[in-house]
């Protein structure tokens, strides 16, 4: 997934966003050693600094654990990668319902709309 980020929230917030993504779409599997924080900078053509705090937020959830000399690795907790997965879902969701209810659409109807997709 391309590293697109909008002006209309933190860069580090949208960083733990598309890592989580990576995370629960299997990009970074469960027990696998994630790119080094420069790398993943470049990768994303963003500071060092901000991708580390956007790292070490991951860290706290849980999703991600650091080992002292070996880096960031994905959580082999299957409950934290489930709680991750479902609160992705979620936001997803709530942002979804806000923009379609912009549009007048009720509840009841952009379940119909998801469900003819």
């Amino acid at each position: 997934m391309a590293w697109n980020f909008t002006s209309d929230r933190p860069i580090y917030l949208q960083l733990i966003e598309h890592i989580q993504a990576d995370v629960i779409s299997g990009k970074y599997a469960p027990g696998v050693r994630l790119p080094s924080v420069r790398e993943l900078a470049a990768e994303a053509s963003v500071n060092p600094n901000t991708m580390q705090r956007a790292l070490s937020e991951l860290e706290e959830s849980g999703l991600l654990i650091s080992q002292r000399t070996t880096g960031r690795f994905v959580t082999e907790d299957y409950n934290i990668l489930e709680e991750s997965k479902l609160l992705l879902a979620r936001k997803i969701a709530q942002e979804f319902k806000q923009k379609i209810s912009k549009l007048g659409y009720s509840s009841k109807d952009a379940i119909e709309l998801l469900k003819n997709l």
